[in-house]
């Protein structure tokens, strides 16, 4: 019997992960990597950190070689060689050798397409111009770090993982940045009020931010590129970062006649294979099942593409002996100078785009217990299934310990756990390293807290001038960040002050953290006040472009 022939389309992360896979299952293989650019498997998240200078080394960011998965694997790899046409009915693959156009076919038996997702570049005059760059692969970044120099103007357009991380590293590397971005917040995939923590930090960094807002024409003015906005401003820069997203690269499968998703993502099953079973497909251009609604989803991260890519190879040498790919989370995290954020699972903003009955709480605490030195706010929000109590989602902010959180979190959720078993997680604790009580159980408190009808919350601050608002902040705090209509009286004394309060009338508490605002209201409900509680409290309320405004 003939060795198996694979071809590879794509040699970096999903492709480069089946590929390694199938050889260690598989040692007679002919396998056969056919990459576009220059380069494989290299660490196309590090490309922005070397562009700021954090990572120094770039030779650190090729993982492989053509060379070494010859070495170390018998892989064949062609670079500069793009795949163009598949012939499925004979089984083979038209290449061109992109350096002098010469065509070729190469059969195969089995075949992976992990072309990935490129760039998405809006139609917009003058976008074509040199000095407007996206960022995929390591001769992008090479381009940008010859042209971003100290006392430059830089303006990010987008600001998702790779727009926030580019914005921090070309600040740190002594460029003036300002962002651009079409919604009302930053990095779409967490709730606005998390975003604003990030917010916040960019601000304190002195990035500009231009949210809901576009660049609908670039122009060469004087020398400088003139990004005009749609509200008609404009902004002068030095060089232009496009960081909007990315399209999956599947005309090569749509041409093919494999099946594609609503937003052109190939189809796969739980073993990524496509329409035609010898045809696999992993990475960012594919679309797989979300593991929490079984619904379609295309999550672009590295971790998720090598995972699939490993489930592919271990379909084609295992058969039924192989373990499904059981869909994604998209857990993801992103620091912007010092502060961190990330989610995993679903989002506010999600669930109510697909109708799905959610309930939510948000809790403020710090990485391990205050009193050893270096304790630092964290921030953590909590979705739920509120029949049920299983964890939909989560996000986290803060300087240290994020991703600590989410990935309790994120484990909670492929478990199908729910808020009661957050209670009960026995999490390691020593005082350098967390509190007795982590902030993730203290989420499970809360939310069980709603669950047992112990609180009641609200989100916003309430415009109904009958309702009384309850500042149980220290008087010092109150008077320097006064809420508008708020009646200030004390955690401490506030026993002895509920004369103040007309209990004919419905009470919102508040606090700067949302602790002491729950407490507030287990006092006055059970003292027969009809009472809500601010979630989150004012931390996640205040927006730092108005910060006067509540």
């Amino acid at each position: 019997m003939n060795p198996t022939n694979i071809l590879v389309i794509g040699g970096v992360a999903a492709g480069a992960s089946f590929a390694a896979r199938a050889r260690r299952l598989n040692e007679s293989a002919q396998i056969t990597i056919i990459e576009r650019g220059p380069d494989v498997s290299f660490a196309n998240c590090g490309l922005p950190y070397h562009i700021g200078g954090e990572i120094p080394t770039r030779d650190v960011l090729s993982v492989q070689t053509p060379a070494t998965l010859k070495s170390l694997l018998n892989v064949n790899v062609r670079t500069l060689t793009e795949a163009i046409a598949i012939d499925r009915k004979n089984k083979r693959v038209q290449v061109r050798n992109v350096t002098n156009g010469e065509t070729e076919w190469l059969s195969y038996d089995k075949l992976m397409l992990a072309p990935g997702a490129a760039p998405r570049v809006p139609e917009v005059p003058g976008v074509d111009d040199a000095r407007v760059y996206t960022l995929r692969n390591l001769a992008d970044m090479d381009r940008i770090a010859s042209a971003a120099n100290s006392g430059m103007r830089a303006v990010v357009v987008g600001a998702g993982f790779i727009g926030l991380e580019m914005a921090e590293q070309l600040h740190r590397k002594g460029l003036s940045v300002e962002i651009v971005q079409i919604g009302s917040q930053v990095l779409l995939q967490l709730d606005a009020k998390i975003a604003i923590l990030l917010e916040n930090e960019l601000l304190h960094n002195d990035i500009k931010l231009h949210l809901n807002e576009q660049v609908v024409r670039y122009e060469n003015k004087d020398g400088a590129l003139q990004c005009h906005l749609s509200s008609g401003s404009k902004l002068q820069a030095d060089f232009v970062v496009l960081s909007i997203g990315v399209e999956p690269e599947s005309t090569l499968a749509r041409d093919a006649g494999l099946k594609l998703g609503a937003r052109g993502h190939i189809v796969v099953n739980k073993f990524m294979q496509t329409s035609d079973p010898d045809i696999y497909a992993a990475g960012d251009v594919v679309e797989t099942a979300d593991r929490v609604y079984n619904v379609p989803v295309n999550v672009p991260l590295g971790g998720p593409a090598n995972r699939q890519g490993r489930v592919a190879a271990d379909h084609l040498f295992m058969g039924k002996q192989a373990r499904p790919y059981p869909g994604s989370i998209a857990t993801a995290i992103v620091r912007v100078f010092g502060t961190a954020a990330g989610c995993t699972g679903w989002t506010e903003d999600r669930l109510k785009a697909i109708n799905k009955p959610y309930r939510a709480v948000t809790v403020n605490d710090y990485n391990h217990a205050t009193y050893f030195p270096g304790a630092t706010p964290l921030t953590l929000k909590i979705l739920w299934d509120p029949e049920s109590g299983v964890v939909l989602g989560g996000q986290a902010a803060g300087y240290d310990g994020v991703d600590k959180r989410l990935d309790v979190l994120a484990t909670a959720i492929t478990a199908k756990m729910t808020i009661e078993d957050l209670c009960h997680l026995e999490l390691s604790y020593a005082p350098p390293f967390g509190s007795a009580k982590d902030i993730v159980n203290l989420a499970g408190f809360a939310a069980t807290n709603q669950m047992d009808n112990l609180v009641t919350t609200v989100t916003e601050l309430p415009t109904d001038p009958n309702v009384q608002i309850v500042d149980v902040r220290g008087k010092a705090l109150a008077d320097a960040g006064p809420v508008p209509g708020a009646i200030n009286i004390p955690m401490p004394t506030l026993r002895d002050n509920l004369n103040k309060l007309d209990k004919n009338r419905p009470v919102v508490t508040l606090c700067v953290l949302g602790k002491n605002s729950y407490f507030a209201s287990r006092v006055l409900k059970q003292n027969g006040f009809d009472v809500k509680s601010l979630d989150g409290g004012l931390k996640i309320l205040i927006n730092p472009r108005n910060p006067g405004k509540l």
